[in-house]
């Protein structure tokens, strides 16, 4: 499993790289951040079923997030729902991390790899996924309607190439 490596060996590699003296000092995982956005399609209905796909995914009841201010420009008023989220931590967020490696990135069509540039300067990863068919969890014959889904990955380090050897070490598949 994937929280085993890291533990033996991604994270032996990050302290000898970056001479860190003790295990937390070391960049880990701290979450993970499944968000769905609604565009223009607001009803009730894309809504259970963007709801529905998370809960696949993640194994947990999604949020739904709510607008803070009228937009009159975007057609959003105050307290109407403009989206869903749903945050993974210990053992949930493990797995899931696993299962985006090994098999979501590989269904992805015409996947080439990951940018570098998809980890920001504070050494956590985004990635956005135009279809969220990409899951083992999701049934492609049973879409409805398609969806984007964007997953952040938050870590304890403060510098991007601290980051960029952690999510390497975990194996995901990136180009120059």
């Amino acid at each position: 499993m994937l929280k085993e490596t890291y533990k033996s060996t991604v994270l032996a590699a990050l302290k000898e790289q970056y001479g860190h003296k003790n295990d937390l000092q070391a960049a880990h995982i701290e979450k993970v951040t499944l968000n769905v956005g609604l565009s223009s399609k607001r009803d009730a209905k894309f809504i259970e079923v963007i709801e529905d796909t998370l809960t696949r995914i993640s194994g947990q009841k999604p949020v739904r997030t709510k607008a803070r201010k009228s937009i009159a420009g975007f057609k959003i008023r105050e307290d109407l729902v403009v989206g869903c989220m749903v945050t993974l931590r210990g053992e949930r967020m493990w797995e899931f991390i696993d299962r985006l490696v090994n098999v979501a990135f590989p269904r992805i069509r015409d996947f080439r790899g990951i940018s570098e540039k998809s980890i920001d300067r504070s050494g956590n990863f985004n990635y956005g996924f135009k279809e969220h068919t990409a899951f083992p969890e999701i049934n492609a014959n049973e879409v409805e309607s398609l969806h984007g889904l964007q997953v952040v990955i938050t870590t304890t380090t403060n510098s991007r190439e601290e980051g960029l050897t952690l999510f390497k070490g975990l194996g995901f598949p990136f180009t120059k």
